[in-house]
């Protein structure tokens, strides 16, 4: 068996001891609230859909070992933002390694090629690839060490914050798009986890929305969901000083304050940010690059 696979297992124990001795009996604590118990289902469906998720696709675990998943040093609360992550990882893993039918989609910028296709349980997922003249290494730290610094150069974000960091690989962040004239969609804001991975010489950089509370809707947002974010950085083949740059997306973008948003609005609005950001990150790796 794989290692990755061994290291949820012992995750999802560890998640599972620490609400079953919680369980109402003669020495315990009193009843929990309400709020306490949703958050307990929410916990544990999560665990549940992991570790089948694992079960199904053993394939796509052969990950390497995680660094931070000994449940000992974490909460419960904390063991869940980790198994979302691995969940969303293995997700991603699975869309990249079927074999799907992507229709590419006509875009107003060349910086990258993006394609769709429609996977069961995501709706559309969107495709953007491209080569980057950046050692993995470089990308690596901008989109995930510095997560917090996006928001200098990406204008279509006004604050990325880190909510909270979990060991090694996992991040609870906050986003907030920024306003902008003529917005199709207006503006958003988006709570999730953010999970690191690696496999042979890729580190895979996955995203999907979760629940912190309390965390108050932001004025003038609507709060929208990652359904899955996957980007993968991979050292092009002979020349590891540039990478290839593969994201895959889907979002629920919620409906605006003036009502539902067309899917067709939206099949034109997730692939050109895809290839917005690019565009920026592009601009901003050549502004800072070393002389």
């Amino acid at each position: 068996s794989c290692a990755m696979l061994r290291a949820t297992v012992k995750l999802c124990c560890g998640i599972a001891h620490d609400h079953l001795r919680r369980l109402p009996g003669k020495h315990c604590s009193p009843p929990r609230r309400p709020r306490e118990k949703q958050a307990e289902k929410r916990v544990l469906k999560e665990m549940l859909r992991g570790f089948t998720l694992l079960c199904l696709a053993p394939a796509a675990a052969c990950l390497e070992p995680a660094r931070d998943v000994s449940p000992s040093q974490f909460s419960s609360v904390d063991l869940f933002y980790i198994t979302q992550g691995e969940t969303a990882l293995q997700r991603a893993l699975s869309i990249l390694q079927q074999h799907t039918s992507w229709q590419a989609e006509t875009m107003l910028d060349a910086v990258a090629a993006v394609s769709s296709a429609a996977l069961p349980g995501l709706g559309k997922v969107f495709r953007a690839e491209a080569v980057l003249a950046v050692p993995v290494a470089r990308l690596h730290r901008e989109l995930f060490e510095g997560i917090e610094q996006m928001p200098q150069w990406n204008p279509t974000l006004s604050q990325v914050k880190v909510l909270q960091r979990i060991g090694t690989d996992t991040l609870v962040t906050h986003e907030v798009t920024a306003p902008s004239p003529g917005n199709l969609v207006g503006q958003r804001d988006f709570v999730s986890v953010q999970h690191r991975g690696r496999r042979e010489t890729a580190i895979y950089l996955v995203g999907t929305a979760t629940h912190v509370e309390p965390l108050p809707l932001q004025e003038g947002c609507i709060r929208a969901e990652s359904r899955l974010s996957c980007i993968v950085l991979q050292p092009l083949a002979g020349d590891p000083g540039r990478t290839h740059f593969t994201w895959l997306l889907s979002m629920d973008l919620k409906a605006s304050a003036a009502g539902w948003i067309p899917t067709s609005i939206i099949n034109r609005v997730l692939p050109q940010s895809q290839a917005d950001f690019i565009k920026h990150l592009c601009r901003h790796l050549s502004a800072t690059a070393c002389p």
